[in-house]
């Protein structure tokens, strides 16, 4: 059966997941293009349903081995009217999938080397970004305050490209205290600011979190008081500060750095 109305009442549920209140209490958010639903099957991720443009399906815009895959879950297929009334892009590729949230925990992983704490990043690009880059990386964690823009927001996922459904998402209803939880636990705290002479060049990335800002507001007041120490990032040019997603990528890539020349020199003994 294909589904032509947008009040059928799956259709209205599904849209209703654009808002973050709903997707809180479903305990569930949507993925859209084929390459987000083949990462999901590909992740075992929880898939409630994939919904298919049925004219998109007709014209051969999938490929038969994703077919296969996509009708072992439960498939609901709509207009193209209804896909588009209920997708989050411009351009839909006319496949969606219905998925639940994942189990992340709490729990802090205390024996990797960097952990990255987003306080209160609200640009949902920026979000997604950092979480592909921690992927990117072989980071398997972030802590978020409760004021960063929601993980599952449907920007957010697009722009992880996949890597929401690998990455333990921490979220962190006291900053504070999770910080003072890190420092307990040997963990050295940096913080980005400008305010200093020390560059993300000098720092050892080793048992430590560095802390992210907000995008126009930087870190709080009240985490830079509790960091151990403060890192910036060497600028040449009249720019004076990067977007959150910059800032974060050069602080991992310089983490990247330094294991491949650790490595390197184990290699050469």
């Amino acid at each position: 059966m294909i589904i032509t109305s947008k009040d059928n009442e799956q259709i209205k549920h599904i849209r209703k997941l654009k808002d973050k209140k709903f997707r809180d209490k479903q305990g569930e958010f949507f993925v859209e293009g084929m390459k987000l639903v083949r990462e999901a099957i590909d992740e075992k991720a929880d898939i409630r349903t994939i919904v298919i443009c049925d004219e998109c399906a007709e014209t051969g815009r999938f490929e038969p081995k994703d077919l296969y895959e996509i009708a072992k879950h439960n498939c609901l297929y709509v207009s193209e009217k209804v896909f588009n009334h209920i997708c989050d892009v411009q351009n839909p590729q006319g496949i969606l999938a219905v998925i639940g949230k994942m189990q992340n925990t709490k729990k802090i992983e205390y024996n990797e080397d960097l952990i990255v704490i987003l306080d209160g990043v609200q640009d949902p690009g920026n979000m997604g970004t950092i979480l592909r880059t921690l992927d990117s990386v072989g980071l398997s964690q972030v802590i978020v305050s409760d004021i960063c823009v929601d993980v599952y927001n449907p920007k957010v996922v697009r722009a992880t490209m996949g890597a929401v459904f690998r990455i333990n998402i921490i979220e962190s209803e006291d900053l504070t205290e999770t910080i003072k939880d890190l420092k307990k636990n040997k963990i050295e705290i940096v913080v980005t600011a400008l305010d200093t002479n020390k560059s993300i060049y000098d720092v050892e990335y080793k048992k430590m979190a560095i802390i992210i800002g907000n995008e126009v507001n930087g870190v709080s007041p009240e985490l830079v008081k509790l960091a151990d120490k403060k890192a910036k990032i060497p600028m040449f040019g009249r720019t004076e500060s990067l977007n959150a997603a910059v800032a974060a990528s050069v602080v991992l890539y310089e983490y990247v750095r330094q294991k491949v020349t650790k490595s390197s020199s184990k290699e050469t003994k």
